[in-house]
């Protein structure tokens, strides 16, 4: 078992992103404090030559693959382009490099958007590549599929120690609450939060609500990040979440709760609902002694708290 000691030095890739700062703050938790961490500015991963300058420089031990170009619906409809040469190019650059210079382990974080859009629930490991894609997320999808499949591939012909972990959807502290990029929780909670202020009388929200949808505290992604690259080594990808679900209209009225909204909510029908229902079948992560911890509730709630601090 290839276990990280508390002075290895880590390279964490996106740092400053939903999950990335989330692994940092887990890390530090638990007494690992030599981290490699490059803003943008200082590491653009996007360039081939200077991700390698970096890796021969610094020597990264372990390396957790958080950099990533993300959005919702909206964005991946309008920017595929963006959203396959980003990736593609991050996790490539990032992978190969980690293999040239003997990196221990590296951690790959895909999503669960990689599996096809009608799946049968919940959704095992096994069901990728099973049928079609989600077309709405594809480019994103397909980049994370190849991500993957670069990881295992180098497992198989030079032995390298690289896994991947496919999470549910996620949330909490450093989400983006931009409308036009966010993704369902933030978007809802950004809505009802300005309607309140405003005091508006009502809200309108895509879909029926009907669709059903898990959600994972990104703190607790961060715990199952560390903890799997301490105790997983193992080709064969495996999801992280919660293994309960929620409709979107259950959902909308937890946030309008917390929120202290007092309007009504009207649904869009106009607008799609995306798959009807995206579950991950956590058996694998369960058996392996992991489970997480932060309920939806409790999650939305501090969620909200930082959101108001820190979006005023």
């Amino acid at each position: 078992m290839n276990s990280m000691q508390k002075n290895s030095k880590i390279y964490v890739a996106g740092h400053r992103g939903l999950v990335g700062s989330a692994i940092v703050r887990a890390l530090r938790e638990q007494g690992y404090d030599n981290l490699v961490l490059k803003t943008r500015q200082e590491l653009d991963l996007l360039d081939q030559m200077a991700v390698k300058n970096f890796f021969e420089q610094e020597k990264p031990e372990y390396v957790f693959l958080a950099a990533a170009k993300v959005g919702g619906i909206m964005a991946n409809k309008t920017h595929p382009a963006d959203f396959i040469y980003s990736n593609l190019t991050i996790q490539t650059n990032i992978i190969h490099n980690a293999y040239i210079q003997g990196v221990k382990k590296l951690l790959f974080l895909g999503s669960s958007c990689i599996y096809p859009k009608l799946c049968p629930q919940p959704i095992k490991e096994e069901y990728l590549l099973t049928s079609e894609l989600e077309p709405t997320n594809k480019a994103y999808a397909l980049a994370k599929i190849a991500g993957i499949y670069m990881c295992q591939s180098y497992n198989e012909q030079y032995g390298t120690n690289f896994i991947s972990l496919m999470p549910t959807n996620l949330y909490g502290p450093n989400d983006n609450f931009d409308l036009t990029e966010a993704h369902v929780m933030p978007a809802m909670m950004r809505k009802f939060h300005e309607a309140k202020i405003k005091k508006e009388r009502s809200v309108s929200v895509w879909g029926t609500g009907n669709a059903k949808r898990e959600f994972l505290h990104v703190n607790d992604l961060a715990l199952a990040s560390v903890f799997l690259m301490n105790q997983y080594d193992n080709s064969d990808i495996i999801n992280v979440g919660t293994g309960e679900d929620v409709t979107i209209k259950e959902l909308a009225e937890k946030i309008k709760a917390v929120v202290g909204y007092e309007g009504e909510i009207v649904w869009d029908t106009t607008k799609p609902d995306g798959t009807p229902r995206k579950l991950l079948d956590v058996t694998k992560l369960h058996a392996l002694g992991w489970k997480h911890s932060i309920s939806l509730d409790d999650g939305i709630a501090e969620t909200y708290e930082w959101y108001k601090k820190n979006n005023e």
